[in-house]
Order: structure tokens, then sequence, then C-alpha cells
């Protein structure tokens, strides 16, 4: 039976462990359903002991249930999960070893100061003194950029710095696994970059394997040693980001080069209180109704098109 919590994440957790060290992950056969719909359909993946692993893939496709099973949060209905060769659940697995999630909203504790957040867990066992609680909480923040913050509340945070909270907690708890839930959604550009940043130096700081779901195609690509794309619930390629370029699956090729259409060039301009060379007599303009914008050319001014908006044309006199 698989845990039905974070048990594995945190309560494995051995405090006078030496530094982490990456561990070999393993998926085989995995199957997982939710109401008759199959949502993973035998995936099999290996990833290697501290590397950079990112799953990507169209949204719907089963990345986070994935993420559920390797964490130990489901059951699967088929199918096992190993670290270095031996189910997540074993005993001798969850004495030895220590995984840490990172949640895509960072699932900080609202209530609590952002200090008191990142050293929940060794408060809450009483795993080290307050002091030295402080003092590891403080340490982790400096990692991750945000050196001085204990004592905001979360909702004083912007959501780049929220999730870089988050993986200061995680790194507490010293893992040899860490895994990431669409790091850099609904993130803008600098702070995508900045998470970029801290999951590569952390990674190569610490040594831990390093998961990471996202349908980022540049996050992936800039910091992936390794990708994976799950379409439908399967893993349909595997490779480096050199090799996923070039793989000549249709599905691999229409996600990675999709592009969003750009709007043509718009004729219309918008010109108020303009008066037209060439306009005949002084009618007023027509007055346009409040739900339409309308446009209508002007000879022999070259054909000028104009938008008039209707509140700019009502009772306005040409002249």
């Amino acid at each position: 039976m698989r845990p039905q919590s974070l048990h594995l994440t945190y309560d494995v957790m051995n405090t006078n462990s030496p530094s982490p060290q990456g561990v070999n992950l393993s998926v085989r056969g995995l199957h997982m359903s939710y109401n008759g719909n199959e949502v993973l359909k035998g995936i099999n993946l290996d990833v290697n002991a501290g590397e950079i692993f990112v799953i990507i893939g169209p949204s719907g496709g089963g990345k986070s249930v994935l993420l559920r099973q390797i964490i130990g949060l489901e059951e699967p209905d088929q199918g096992e999960v190993l670290i270095e060769g031996q189910p997540i659940e074993s005993p001798d697995i969850t004495r030895r070893y220590r995984v840490a999630m990172v949640f895509q909203s960072g699932a900080l504790l609202t209530s609590m100061t952002v200090g008191e957040n990142v050293g929940f867990y060794l408060a809450q066992h009483r795993l080290k003194t307050p002091d030295e609680i402080a003092e590891i909480v403080a340490k982790g923040l400096q990692e991750v950029g945000l050196k001085g913050i204990e004592d905001k509340m979360p909702d004083e945070l912007s959501g780049g710095m929220r999730k870089r909270v988050a993986i200061a907690r995680a790194l507490v708890v010293e893992p040899q696994l860490i895994l990431y839930d669409e790091p850099t959604s609904e993130l803008d550009p600098l702070s995508s970059v900045n998470i970029s940043e801290d999951i590569v130096k952390l990674n190569g700081r610490i040594g831990a394997t390093s998961v990471v779901v996202s349908h980022d195609r540049e996050l992936a690509f800039g910091i992936a040693h390794r990708i994976a794309m799950l379409d439908e619930g399967r893993i349909i390629a595997t490779g480096t980001p050199d090799e996923m370029k070039a793989n000549p699956d249709p599905r691999v090729q229409q996600f990675l080069n999709a592009k969003i259409p750009q709007a043509p060039p718009s004729s219309a301009h918008v010109l108020p209180n303009v008066s037209i060379p060439g306009r005949d007599g002084k009618l007023p303009l027509p007055v346009v109704p409040d739900d339409e914008v309308r446009q209508f050319g002007v000879a022999p001014a070259g054909h000028l098109h104009l938008a008039i908006p209707a509140t700019a044309a009502k009772g306005r006199k040409s002249g």
C-alpha cells in the first residue's frame, strides 16, 4: 500500500545524514485511471542519479499524475516506482532516501511567515533547536536568492518569490530526489529565468536528482540533461535536448515548433478630430452606434480608412 500523505517526502529525514547525492529512479509499467478514464498507459522511465530530467507534453497528457505517482501520493492501478531498484514504499527506501516536491502553487501556509513555512517540518518534529532552525532557514532562503525575508507573509510575495520559498522549504530535508511540478507556470519571463537558474544551481551544488514536469519548452531545453515527452498517457520520445529536436515523430515536432499566429497588419487608424483634405462640403461625420466601430473610406485622399468611435463622432461637426 502506498503512503497516503507526504510520508516519503518528510518523515524519512535523517538529520545526521551526509550531504545529499542523487538517486537512480525507475518507473515500470505504470497505469493509473480515474473513474474509468485511463490517464497513464504503461509508463516506463529511467532517470539517472544526479541528472535534471524534464518531462514535457501537452496539457492533460498525464504529467502531474505521473509526478504524484513518483512521490507516492497515489497508489497506481498497476506498475511500480523504484529508487535504486527498490519499490519506493519499502521500509529500507523510506529509511535511507529523502524525496521533496515543489508544488505548482508553492503550497505555502498563508497563516505562517516565510521563515515558519521553510522550517515547518523541522519545528513540527522537533528535529532541531529554534536557533538551529533559524540558521537552516536563513541558509535555505539565501540559496534561492531571498535573504532576509523570514518575517514576511506569503501574500506579500510575488508568484516567483513564493515558488522560490517552496524550493527553500524542500531543501531543508536535504533531499536526494527533488520533484518540480510546473515550476515556471504563471510567472513572468524574468521570474521564470530565475527559477530555472535556481534548479540548475541547486542540482550542481547538492547533487540531487531533479525531475521537472513542465510544458515550458524554453525551460526544458535550457536546463535538462535529458527530456521525455508524455502524450496521452504514454512516453513517446526520450533523449537529450539535441536528440529531441531531431526526433522525427510528428507529435514531437508539432509540440516543439508550435507558434502563436501573428495578427495581420491593421488598415484601420483611429484619428479623432481630424480634418480630411479633399473632403467635399462641411457635412457632419456620421454617428456610429454605441456598440459598433465602423470603417469607411474617403476619396480622393488615397482611400484613407478611419475607425471612428461613436463617442467621438456624436454631435461633432466637421469644419
